[in-house]
């Protein structure tokens, strides 16, 4: 322990004394110009102070010993040194990872709403001793430990902060590091406000539109609006009478995919399901992209009769009306309707949307970057959906990390509409972190674009994010060591 602190600190006093040297050198030529001049002096590096160290552990006294070092840092030099998380009680669980480097530079990944943070940790010992400026190669390297759904949230978190990571390196934004941006702000689309009182939901419209400045909105049209009817839909009883499409045991209505459940709508139900879009249009108005979702578990044939029920209402789109594999059903819906159809926040990988989109299977693919691989991969699956003339919207519902991920993706990305923001009525979300170039993170609906901030261009802010840690694990990012180790042989080939 002593020795690695003495080395830590000969270290630094060198590389401070060498630093000073070099920049009272330069200040002192009379070539240099006044601006790098003023430039050196206010950058001088101090001391580092080492009081406290004794009581640390090992790893939180190497975190705090290069907490201030340099951030103008060496990218060919770099190598990830740990892995930490902290869980956020948002939509359920969010995990936020931090991979922590040895020049005092980090970067900041989400795993998916909703998925445990093992996904990722699982993969720290890939990642121990890497350079993280090798995102592709280290991307491939895990891409194998991530599937569908909320098992890609290790992969994914990771590719998120090693990105960040990246641009923090070479102090450059994300986005540039993508390729370029198509645009400096990215539109939001929010769900609409609930109210049972229709006064209520114009003005609740009214302040999401007006005030809050959302151009893109979006509703769900569930036949849960219908348990209070009668002879509003078929076969319900057998599953308990619920409408629930979330909570439930693995044979219950909630865990039995579309096809399976012989639930049907009535034209009743259907009617009362139309006059409840035709009223949300009716105060929406028709500027406004008004998108659909969460309609129930029922099979293609009713997807198809409540789709032409809706048609005429000129929706946006219809939402993952059955299982997103089923290609050959999506296909049937999409040529029976003429809104445009839409699912992929589920799926991981390229490969995953290839057939929806080879047979345009939908109109428009839906990745949650979260759970599609991350900037770079959701960034291919847009460009291979754009090749095939399909446009990509963005599923989110995390917090301000994997938003900003999201945010540099479509800005990267030229056939991007518009990008979910599921905590639009959340008072603390956006407190959550400060963005370094000053910019507002969300502004009247729509996310400006970091144009200068190296990485994602955010940084938590600490104190805020500890009120809100999940109540079962209140750690912050405390050392991981039992995660350090490599213990199979993964290759995948022989």
């Amino acid at each position: 322990m002593k020795n690695i602190l003495k080395q830590i600190i000969e270290s630094n006093k060198q590389v401070e004394s060498a630093e000073k040297a070099a920049a009272a050198a330069e200040i002192a030529n009379p070539t240099t110009k006044d601006s790098r001049r003023n430039f050196l002096r206010k950058t001088a590096v101090g001391g580092i102070a080492l009081g406290g160290f004794m009581s640390m552990s090992t790893e939180d006294t190497i975190a705090q010993a290069t907490s201030k070092v340099s951030r103008a840092s060496k990218p060919s030099e770099l190598k990830i040194t740990d892995l930490r998380y902290c869980i956020v009680q948002n939509v359920g669980r969010t995990p936020i990872i931090r991979i922590d480097t040895n020049q005092g530079i980090y970067g900041l990944g989400e795993v998916r709403d909703g998925a445990d943070e093992r996904y990722a940790l699982f993969l720290k010992s890939h990642l121990l001793g890497q350079n993280p400026c090798n995102v592709e190669q280290l991307f491939k390297s895990i891409k194998q430990f991530g599937y569908h759904g909320r098992q890609a949230g290790g992969v994914c978190g990771v590719e998120m902060a090693l990105w960040d990571l990246c641009g923090k390196a070479y102090g450059v934004p994300c986005w540039q590091l993508l390729g370029g941006r198509y645009r400096d702000k990215v539109r939001l689309y929010a769900d609409t406000p609930e109210s049972n009182d229709i006064n209520e939901f114009k003005q609740k419209i009214k302040y999401r539109t007006q005030d809050q400045g959302y151009t893109w909105l979006k509703m769900d049209i569930s036949i849960g609006m219908l348990r209070n009817s009668e002879g509003g839909v078929v076969n319900n009883k057998f599953w308990g009478g619920g409408f629930s499409q979330w909570a439930g045991d693995y044979h219950s209505y909630a865990n039995t995919k579309h096809p399976f459940t012989a639930i049907q709508i009535t034209p009743k139900g259907l009617d009362e399901m139309a006059k409840v879009v035709e009223e949300v249009r009716g105060v929406v108005g028709y500027e406004i992209p008004l998108s659909s979702d969460h309609y129930g578990h029922f099979d293609l044939n009713n997807g198809i009769r409540l789709g032409k029920a809706l048609d005429k209402y000129r929706l946006a789109w219809f939402e993952d009306m059955v299982p997103w594999e089923y290609t050959d059903q999506w296909k049937t819906i999409s040529d029976a309707l003429e809104t445009p159809t839409l699912t992929g926040e589920d799926i991981y990988l390229k490969e995953g949307f290839k057939a929806l989109i080879e047979q345009r299977a939908v109109d428009i693919v839906h990745p949650d970057l979260a759970s599609s691989g991350g900037l770079l991969e959701t960034k291919r699956i847009g460009d291979y959906a754009e090749d095939h003339g399909i446009a990509m919207a963005m599923h989110f519902a995390g917090t301000p990390v994997s938003f900003m991920a999201n945010v540099h993706c479509a800005a990267a990305t030229q056939n991007f509409l518009a990008l979910e923001h599921h905590s639009v009525d959340v008072p603390w979300w956006e407190s959550l972190v400060k963005t370094t170039d000053g910019r507002k993170l969300i502004d009247k609906g729509y996310a400006p674009v970091p144009l200068e901030a190296p990485g994602l261009g955010i940084e938590l802010v600490d104190e805020e994010v500890k009120k809100h840690l999940h109540p079962k694990d209140k750690s912050f990012f405390a050392p991981t060591p039992d995660w350090n180790e490599k213990r199979s042989h993964d290759r995948l080939w022989s």
